[in-house]
C-alpha cells in the first residue's frame, strides 16, 4: 500500500526526469522513483490506471511488456461473443488483461508465479472493485493439472524470453509451450487466446497447430503489437481479423478468409489518382490480394504491396495518397516539387534502406509531401510523390 506520503511525491514529480531523482534522493526514494518511472511509461497505453494514484506499478520494463488498455480490451471483446462466464488468465503479469476479462466474465482466476506481482495485482484489483477475480501463486500447468471444473476460456501470454534472456518468437519454444500442453488446455477449457510475438511466421504456425480456428493480427498506430490465436476444437477455414487503433479513438477493421487469398482476383496498374497503403496489420496478416479485390482497387505491381484507382475509395484501411507526380529516384528530378527539401519517404518493395534513401536524394524529413519509393509492374524503380489525404 502507498502511504499519502509517498502518493504526494509521485504526484508533485510525474514529470521528473527518473535518472534525476535517484541523483538527487539516492536509494531512500528508489520505490516511489520506480513508480514514477512505470507511469511514465504507462501514460499513454494505461491512462485510466495512471488516473489512481493508489495502484502499485511493477518496473518500467513489466509496463511496457504489457497489454495497452486498448488491446486488452479487444481480448476481452473477442471472449465476450460466446457465451461464458469463466475464464483463466493463465500468465497474470501486471493483471491489465484479467481486469478487463472482469468486465465481460462473471469470474476470473489470475493466475502468476511472481509472489510479487501476486501481491500487487491483488491489491491493485482491491483498489478498482474487481472482486470477480481470483489471484492464485502457481504455475498455470500445475494449476491445470488439478484442475477438476472445466472452463470457458484460458488466456495465456507465453514468455518470450529463455532463461538466460534469449528472446525467442516460435510457440514451441515460449514458456509455456502451448503446442506441449494442448492436449491439457483443450481439456480445461472450451476455447484457448493465446497471445504470440508479432513476428511469428504464421504460415507455419497454422500447420502446426491445426486447431486455431482464427487469427487476429492486432496493430496501434500502425505498428504491429499482437497476434493472437484462438484455439477450438473445430477448426475448418481460419479467419484473418486485423485491426488497427489510432489514437483519435477510430478503429481500422479488415476481416478475411485465409483460404481466400490464393485466388482473390487482382489487377495491375500504372499509378492513377489515388494510391493505398494498408496498414500494419494487414500487411502482416499477408492480405495482399484480397485487399485489392474487396475494395476493387488495382495493384501497383506484385510484390510492392501498393495500389492505385482513378476514383477515391473511402474508409480504405491504411493510409490514402492523391498523387501528383511519378519521377525517377534522383535530387535533380524531385527537386521541383518539394518545399525546403521535406519529405515523408517510406520504401515499398525497393532497394536498399530508407535512411541511404534520404541521404541519396538529400532529403529533410517531414513536412507535407510523401514519398513512396516503389517498383512498379514494368519493374521501373521510381518516386510516388504523393500528398496524404485526410481520414
Amino acid at each position: 500500500m502507498l502511504s499519502n506520503e509517498q502518493i504526494a511525491f509521485i504526484q508533485q514529480n510525474s514529470q521528473a526526469n527518473p535518472t534525476s531523482l535517484r541523483l538527487k534522493y539516492g536509494k531512500e526514494k528508489e520505490f516511489v522513483i520506480a513508480q514514477i518511472e512505470a507511469r511514465q511509461k504507462a501514460r499513454t497505453k494505461l491512462p485510466s490506471w495512471c488516473a489512481e494514484p493508489r495502484l502499485i506499478f511493477p518496473p518500467a520494463v513489466s509496463v511496457e511488456q504489457s497489454s495497452s488498455e486498448a488491446t486488452a480490451h479487444y481480448k476481452a471483446d473477442i471472449m465476450r461473443q460466446t457465451a461464458s462466464t469463466t475464464v483463466i488468465d493463465g500468465t497474470g503479469g501486471m493483471g491489465i488483461d484479467s481486469y478487463y476479462f472482469s468486465k465481460q466474465f462473471e469470474s476470473v482466476t489470475y493466475i502468476e508465479q511472481n509472489e510479487k506481482l501476486v501481491e500487487r495485482a491483488r491489491h491493485n484489483f482491491n483498489i478498482l472493485n474487481t472482486p470477480n477475480i481470483e489471484c492464485i501463486c502457481d504455475d498455470t500447468i500445475a494449476f491445470l493439472q488439478r484442475l477438476k471444473a472445466k472452463v470457458d476460456w484460458i488466456y495465456v501470454d507465453p514468455a518470450r524470453r529463455t532463461a538466460d534472456q534469449r528472446r525467442v518468437v516460435g510457440l514451441g519454444d515460449c514458456e509455456p509451450d502451448v503446442t506441449k500442453h494442448l492436449a491439457l488446455f483443450l481439456e480445461k477449457a472450451h476455447q484457448i487466446l493465446v497471445k504470440v510475438s508479432p513476428l511469428l511466421d504464421l504460415t507455419q504456425t497454422l500447420l502446426e497447430v491445426p486447431q486455431i480456428t482464427a487469427v487476429h493480427v492486432v496493430a496501434v498506430e500502425n505498428e504491429c503489437k499482437e497476434l493472437l490465436l484462438e484455439i477450438g476444437t473445430n477448426a475448418s477455414d481460419v479467419v484473418i481479423k486485423t485491426v488497427n487503433f489510432k489514437n483519435d479513438g477510430s478503429q481500422q477493421i479488415f476481416d478475411f478468409y485465409r483460404s481466400e487469398e490464393p485466388d482473390a482476383a487482382v489487377t495491375f496498374s500504372m499509378p492513377l489518382q489515388y494510391i493505398y497503403e494498408p496498414n500494419a496489420a494487414i500487411l502482416k496478416a499477408g492480405a495482399f490480394k484480397t485487399a485489392a479485390s474487396k475494395y476493387q482497387i488495382a495493384k501497383i505491381a506484385p510484390h510492392s504491396h501498393l495500389y492505385t484507382s482513378e476514383s477515391l475509395v473511402q474508409l480504405f484501411p491504411g493510409r490514402t495518397f492523391e498523387l501528383i507526380a511519378t519521377v525517377k529516384a534522383d535530387n535533380k528530378a524531385l527537386t521541383p516539387y518539394l518545399t525546403n527539401g521535406k519529405a515523408n519517404l517510406t520504401l515499398r518493395n525497393f532497394p536498399g534502406t530508407t535512411d541511404e534513401l534520404r541521404k541519396k536524394l538529400k532529403l529533410k524529413d517531414g513536412g507535407d509531401v510523401y514519398l513512396l519509393a516503389t517498383t512498379l509492374a514494368n519493374t521501373d524503380k521510381r518516386l510516388l510523390v504523393c500528398r496524404k489525404v485526410k481520414d
